[in-house]
């Protein structure tokens, strides 16, 4: 399995999710002299400094979308690279930083959450040639150093360390694959944050570069030959210059580059002219014999499996792909091979997944093989290890571990240290040991070495966090939304909290891409938890929860369903006496940040505050940008005349109404997002500040040579982190 699964900054063209990036705390304020749900008629509290939001110049762009007249007044912010734009983002961030400047808790935070980052962290990449590959941060390094260790070696070596690559930091690694033989490493970097990905190559044995450079790649890793001549990646045509972040991504292609050659050089292995949307993604089986291409198209769960076998004599052209698995009718993750049998996790014929086996050579259907039934769990990821198959199930939003051995099709469970989310479990068919992980929303993240063969897990890593999480919990409960559907949460809080309506409460939610939300652990939520916050994550549908019926269930034409979910979850805290609309914030990042928008949009009184980041919140040209297109399996395209009407009525920027009492409001997102472009933010933004008539703030923060969330320094979470919470002081009047 491809090691560089393993970063989580990477991804196919699935947005952001908060389990892979920092949690933001919120920030609340209520309307003046507006009636809230809990029946409490709501003061706005005391704000020192009268907010002048800075002059939006309005356009007088009116697009018609099949007859119907829809204003786009601030379209050119889309040009978030113009002159005009960048004074306006100056601006805005002026007025924030000012705003956030009067408040004496923003330097006690900072300090905090600095003494909360300064533990050592500790990931394991995985294993090749008998050395071992971790990531490691003592601290407050603005990026994690990667480490290496061989069976043979006494010391542990660094391989790379991304904090030399800028001066600012801002320069990830984003893939990392070393090849079979130990001897070279080809990794990718990200620079501000940016989806594109610049490929080099590294000489382990002298630490350091080639000449090797390879551009334009995007949502795929690399994979190495067997005998290690080369790898084969995936990349776009290059971008128009100048337009590099915005330009919509078009006919991508598979590539093997051969070491020591040029990107020039390179030869192409398989392209489909014909299927400008479809993306490749290559992984080559453990014994070096074929190269699997998962084909998607879009966010579509649906996808197409192409094999070619690199040992027949005409593996060098292109005609020698076989379409193993053509028809796109379901998901097949590819799990692992054994000789010519291919595993795949599939939902065909089972909405909450199973396993089955496919032999290259008889590839029919009714030659096909069960070999993990569907199970009353939703089932997600599969590796192969050493023979076994580890399957992770999700029950009610948290992790449960299942091992089957394929030689004699036994399954037992697997031992967890409790309630929470277990990962890794990674490695070659043939490895005689894994490693995986453990964390919740109350315990930091555990790394464990489990031998395959004798069954027996030891800890490898565990944190030392300078806090006491002792006091407390997670608790699991369930909200009614409007058509009756249970949705969960997990509400983490001090055991001994009194309901009694009086604590601050961030509310986060996704809904969407077949996501899971999973139990977590957050330096960052650590501080709001100590300021008497709570904590809540909802599983609305969307998701991957429950499987696929789950999913269904909340996008296209029923992604209101998401919506109705979160809200009906806010309702049922409120009830609970959690907390009260006075004391409740919502938080969603990417497709979370277009729950939050048309959330607070649609019931403004609802809740005290809303952080919409990096959102999609102009679902009307959301697919003219960069990967956006590829979401229409997901959202719909309002070129569409039959799903125009459905996109319009929530989109988030279409349903501002001026005058309305909106809640206080930070929108967030980074200069340097090319996935959802900032744009929508910008316009949003300014749409807010025209629309509002309350007293609440809308504010936006544009965090400069930053993207979509991934390969943020330490220093830019703390920062953020402490301004977010410094907003929620003052809008809230706590006591910090």
């Amino acid at each position: 399995m491809s090691l560089v699964r393993t970063l989580a900054c990477l991804g196919t063209a699935s947005l952001y999710v908060a389990a892979s990036m920092t949690v933001i705390a919120g920030l609340t304020a209520c309307s003046s002299a507006e009636t809230v749900a809990d029946g409490v008629r709501a003061e706005a509290p005391s704000i020192a400094m009268k907010l002048i939001y800075p002059k939006t110049e309005r356009g007088d762009q009116v697009d018609d979308y099949h007859g119907v007249r829809v204003e786009d007044p601030y379209r050119w912010l889309e040009n978030v690279d113009s002159s005009e734009t960048l004074a306006w983002i100056g601006d805005q961030n002026r007025l924030t930083e000012s705003w956030l400047a009067t408040i004496p808790a923003r330097a006690r935070l900072s300090k905090r959450l600095t003494e909360l980052f300064s533990y050592e962290r500790r990931g394991v990449i995985g294993k090749v040639g008998g050395t071992l590959f971790y990531s490691r941060n003592p601290g407050l390094a603005a990026q994690a150093v990667i480490w290496k260790q061989g069976a043979e070696e006494t010391e542990p070596a660094v391989v790379l360390d991304p904090n030399t690559l800028s001066s600012d930091g801002t320069v990830s690694i984003s893939g990392f694959e070393p090849s079979d033989d130990g001897r070279w490493l080809a990794y990718s970097t990200s620079d501000g944050g940016s989806d594109w990905r610049t490929w080099h190559v590294r000489d382990l044995t002298t630490m350091q570069d080639t000449a090797d450079v390879l551009l334009w790649s995007k949502f795929a890793g690399a994979a190495w030959a067997h005998d290690s001549s080369g790898f084969f990646y995936c990349r776009y045509p290059v971008p128009e210059a100048g337009n590099e972040r915005e330009q919509a991504n078009y006919f991508h292609k598979v590539y093997f580059h051969r070491l020591g050659e040029t990107q020039e050089q390179d030869t192409l292995v398989y392209e489909r002219p014909d299927q400008k949307e479809w993306g490749f993604s290559p992984i080559v089986t453990d014994d070096g014999r074929f190269l699997v291409m998962n084909v998607s198209q879009g966010t579509d769960r649906r996808n197409r499996v192409y094999v070619k076998d690199l040992a027949a004599p005409d593996a060098a052209a292109e005609s020698s792909v076989v379409k193993l698995l053509d028809d796109f009718d379901a998901s097949y993750d590819y799990v692992g091979a054994a000789g010519t049998t291919f595993y795949f996790k599939t939902d065909l014929d089972a909405p909450r997944s199973r396993v089955i086996a496919i032999d290259f050579d008889h590839p029919a259907r009714d030659q096909w093989r069960e070999v993990v039934p569907t199970a009353a769990d939703s089932l997600g990821s599969v590796s192969l290890v050493n023979g076994t198959l580890f399957l992770n199930y999700l029950h009610d939003g948290s992790t449960r571990i299942r091992m089957h051995r394929l030689a004699d099709a036994t399954t037992s469970d697997f031992a967890l240290p409790g309630i929470g989310t277990a990962g890794g479990f990674s490695g070659k068919s043939t490895d005689t040991e894994t490693f995986w992980t453990f964390a919740s929303f109350t315990s930091p993240t555990t790394v464990y070495r489990l031998d395959t063969t004798s069954g027996e897990s030891t800890v490898w890593f565990a944190p030392q966090l300078a806090a006491d999480l002792s006091p407390y919990e997670t608790r699991f409960v369930q909200a009614t939304s409007k058509d009756g559907t249970k949705v969960p949460m997990h509400v983490t809080c001090r055991k001994d909290l009194v309901l009694d309506g009086t604590h601050p409460c961030l509310l986060y939610g996704y809904g969407g891409f077949n996501i899971s939300l999973t139990p977590s652990f957050s330096t960052q939520r650590v501080a709001w938890l100590e300021l008497g916050g709570i904590f809540v994550q909802s599983m609305l549908r969307g998701g991957a929860e429950y499987g696929e019926e789950w999913h269904a269930a909340g996008m296209f034409g029923k992604k209101q369903n998401v919506f109705d979910d979160f809200i009906a979850c806010a309702e049922h805290l409120i009830a609970g006496k959690y907390t009260s609309s006075r004391k409740l914030a919502i938080f969603g990042g990417s497709n979370g940040g277009l729950l939050v928008g048309a959330c607070m949009t649609q019931r403004p009184e609802l809740f005290a505050a809303a952080i919409p980041a990096v959102g999609v919140l102009d679902m009307l040209r959301y697919q003219l940008f960069t990967i956006g297109r590829a979401w229409t399996s997901e959202y719909g395209c309002a070129e569409n005349p039959e799903q125009f009407p459905f996109l319009r009525a929530y989109s988030p920027l279409h349903n501002l109404k001026v005058g309305a009492h909106y809640p206080a409001t930070l929108v967030l997102t980074g200069d340097h997002d090319d996935r959802v472009v900032p744009g929508h933010s910008f316009k949003f933004a300014a749409a807010l500040q025209t629309a509002q008539s309350g007293a609440a703030p809308t504010l936006i923060r544009v965090e400069t040579r930053a993207g979509h969330g991934a390969g943020k320094s330490t220093q830019m979470q703390i920062d953020e982190q402490a301004d977010l919470y410094a907003f929620l002081v003052k809008a809230l009047q706590i006591r910090a």
